[in-house]
């Protein structure tokens, strides 16, 4: 039985998703750094400090190490998302129906936990969740499956017990990996791409989840 809902938060809770490789440009062009956006297909699931360390063997610079690079882009990234991005449609009706009906709720991100605290603050959910991890403590990020299973285990639940909601491939192979129900909600421009084909559900918003979809994984 389902008793844990556990959330992605890029792209899914917050609109956060095209302002990473924005703020990833920005700084690689203040540093010289010969990345496009292109090139980020290299490194499409890996952690913001795996993505600089990449750059600095596949495309080095002068000057500022790769992790204080990495911290110039996160420093960036919370600043354009506090001005610009907004709570995604469906997600605090979501929370507060959960709420109501007593079910555990995590929140696991591939984002760094400064990143993730500061940001559910700044929009006001924090106070929805009983556990915020980040794949900070892990050794592996998604589509590891390592940092949902971290977070059920803060939760004191078992994976037959959760069901993962996600927007992107890698979060949904992680959360299929945990031995976890997925929800998939892609981008628009994505919902039909065949790879979501794997998860449980698939929704076009988070307007369109109710408890009787729970029932039925």
């Amino acid at each position: 039985m389902i008793n844990t809902v556990i959330f992605d938060m890029d792209g899914l809770l917050l609109d956060t998703e095209p302002l990473w490789g924005k703020s990833m440009l920005q700084v690689a062009e203040k540093h010289k750094i010969p990345i496009t956006a292109q090139r980020f297909k290299e490194t499409t699931g890996l952690r913001i400090y795996e993505v600089t360390d990449h750059w600095a063997i596949h495309y080095p610079w002068e000057g500022r190490s790769s992790k204080e690079v990495a911290e110039e882009i996160l420093d960036e990234i919370i600043a354009s998302s506090k001005s610009h991005a907004t709570v995604m449609r469906g997600v605090e009706q979501t929370l507060q129906l959960l709420r109501q009906h007593k079910f555990k709720i995590g929140l696991a991100s591939s984002s760094p936990a400064r990143m993730i605290h500061e940001l559910v603050d700044h929009f006001g959910i924090t106070h929805y969740f009983d556990v915020i991890t980040s794949a900070d403590v892990v050794d592996l990020g998604k589509p590891h499956p390592a940092v949902f299973l971290h977070c059920a285990a803060e939760l004191g639940s078992r994976p037959n017990q959760c069901v993962v909601l996600e927007d992107s491939v890698n979060g949904m192979i992680a959360g299929k990996a945990a031995r976890m129900k997925v929800i998939a909600i892609p981008e628009e421009i994505h919902f039909d791409d065949p790879r979501f084909s794997i998860a449980d559900a698939r929704l076009r918003s988070m307007e369109d989840f109710d408890l009787a979809m729970l029932k039925h994984l």
